[in-house]
């Protein structure tokens, strides 16, 4: 089970924002989002939005902090990407 976190460097709605997934599973994600306290309304598409002020929350819980280019490699190993508009399409 892992899941990562690239740090608050994301603007949105007046603050910084972070990427949380998992490499494993969307069950996993939403799992870990849970105990986290994380909203489920925070899912966007392949990843959980999480407010700079719940980036060490979640780094303790036990998030493993990545850069942002490492975070979207391994979602996409694993599969599990999901980008904003499909290639081709």
């Amino acid at each position: 089970m892992t899941v990562y976190i690239d740090p608050p460097t994301w603007p949105g709605h007046g603050r910084m924002w972070s990427h949380l997934v998992s490499d494993v599973s969307f069950d996993e994600l939403h799992a870990f989002a849970e105990r986290l306290g994380a909203p489920r309304r925070a899912f966007e598409r392949d990843h959980y939005d999480i407010p700079s002020h719940r980036y060490e929350d979640a780094v303790r819980a036990g998030a493993v902090a990545v850069g942002s280019k490492e975070l979207v490699r391994r979602i996409t190993d694993a599969g599990l990407r999901r980008p904003k508009h499909p290639r081709g399409g």
